[in-house]
């Protein structure tokens, strides 16, 4: 009573092939508890059975009739022989030369092993990147990722996967993956992220990934990413330090602007984009249960609207805000004026000195709120500017430097005369 269930350990006994010596060994952790009589011969016909799926070459028939008691692995052998029984199994992908083959291999693998996420999920997540490792068909890799991803989310060992996110470009790259799977790629990390509290930032970058898949054509997929739409404009709206984004040019999102349900939430996205806080404020006196729904606070979304309207100044004032201007956009008093400008460098919105003598902020750089095709116009045409300006500075420099060396060049013929002068001097004398 209160005994601990004894767990199996793996003897090697024979020099015969690993798979067979797996199938052995969970053929008798299967058939423990019926008796010698009983179990013998059934161990004896399932070695019999892999044998020749074996000389046959039937690599999914074998790795289907390991796993059929491969479950009980789990909670009756420790944890390093699990490893090893499925380092065998899963070495079978290297055995067939059938890709589709290969593909039941994995599912069939990856489905015994995600079975049940929350024993030993870190186990189980192991023995999947083992598995993962061991394949060259980027279809099979992507598929036990996702499986991984999903194992993680489950078991909740999510920590084990967040630090292969960063990797995900080179993986993209590497998988050459469809559309479809790269949003649903993109979603489950954007969930993972969410749930693990990781940065506010991190989750938002994944899900505007999922929403820039969509593309104007894809009318009739489009619907399904209305509620992320949603979810990314209050994500953005919420996080106190975004305040660039390019979600108004996202068909996905455009695609609220005109729908009876999330209308408003879209001309909240607007504002916080494109206009100053007394349109926030002319919004929040009509909509402040809209705003409560989604779990906006009044105050919080004044002092982004602050900053975000600090940002526009900068960009419509030529470089020099008057702090009568910035008092009455931001509805701020005196004393909290330079407080504000304050919090925008900090922000790493501005760069700017404050002329306190002449109640001016002198700014030298801004953050755009986003960067659609009237920016890239904009900056276009700040390069075409400097351009022409290095192209001038470089002919003045050119035209100077001929003048100079034509200045110079009487100079050092007559240098010249006088040394051969000098020379002839030194020679006759």
């Amino acid at each position: 009573e209160g005994k601990q269930p004894s767990m199996a350990t793996i003897v090697p006994t024979t020099e015969e092939d690993p798979a067979l010596s797996v199938v052995r060994f969970v053929s008798q952790l299967a058939w423990a508890d019926a008796g010698a009589e009983v179990a013998e011969p059934q161990v004896a016909r399932l070695c019999t059975e892999a044998q020749e799926c074996m000389l046959t070459g039937r690599w999914l028939d074998l790795a289907s009739l390991i796993l059929t008691s491969a479950d009980l692995v789990f909670s009756k052998v420790v944890d390093k022989d699990v490893e090893c029984i499925y380092t065998v199994i899963c070495n079978l992908v290297t055995k067939s030369e059938n890709l589709d083959e290969i593909l039941e291999i994995i599912k069939l693998v990856s489905s015994k092993v995600t079975q049940q996420p929350n024993e030993k999920p870190a186990l189980r997540l192991k023995i999947l990147f083992n598995l993962y490792n061991l394949l060259e068909d980027e279809c099979g890799r992507f598929y036990v990722y996702m499986k991984a991803l999903q194992l993680a989310a489950s078991g909740k060992v999510t920590e084990l996967v967040i630090p292969s996110f960063k990797k995900i470009d080179s993986f993209l790259k590497e998988w050459n993956i469809g559309v479809q799977d790269q949003r649903e790629l993109f979603l489950m990390i954007f969930k993972i992220l969410k749930e693990s509290k990781s940065s506010g930032k991190e989750s938002f970058n994944f899900l505007t990934k999922y929403l820039a898949t969509f593309s104007p054509e894809d009318e009739h997929a489009m619907g399904e990413a209305k509620e992320e739409a949603v979810n990314a404009i209050v994500e953005f709206v919420k996080a106190p330090d975004m305040f660039q984004c390019d979600l108004l040019e996202m068909p996905a999102v455009a695609q609220l602007e005109n729908d009876s349900k999330y209308s408003l939430i879209y001309q909240l996205l607007e504002i916080f984009l494109t206009q100053r806080l007394d349109a926030y404020l002319d919004f929040e006196a009509a909509n402040s249960a809209l705003l409560k729904s989604y779990g906006l606070v009044h105050e919080d979304c004044i002092a982004k609207m602050r900053l975000m309207s600090l940002v526009d100044l900068a960009l419509s004032e030529s470089g020099q805000i008057p702090y009568a201007a910035i008092k009455d956009t931001l509805k701020v008093n005196d004393n909290e004026i330079e407080h504000w400008v304050v919090k925008a460098i900090t922000a790493k919105l501005l760069d700017c000195k404050m002329d306190q003598m002449n109640r001016v902020v002198i700014v030298s750089r801004c953050t755009e709120r986003m960067f659609g095709p009237q920016q890239w116009e904009q900056l276009r045409s700040k390069l075409a500017i400097w351009r022409e300006n290095i192209a001038n500075l470089t002919n003045t420099i050119q035209a100077n430097k001929i003048t100079e060396d034509a200045a110079e060049a009487p100079q050092s013929v007559r240098a010249r005369r006088a040394l051969v002068s000098e020379n002839s001097r030194s020679v006759a004398s």
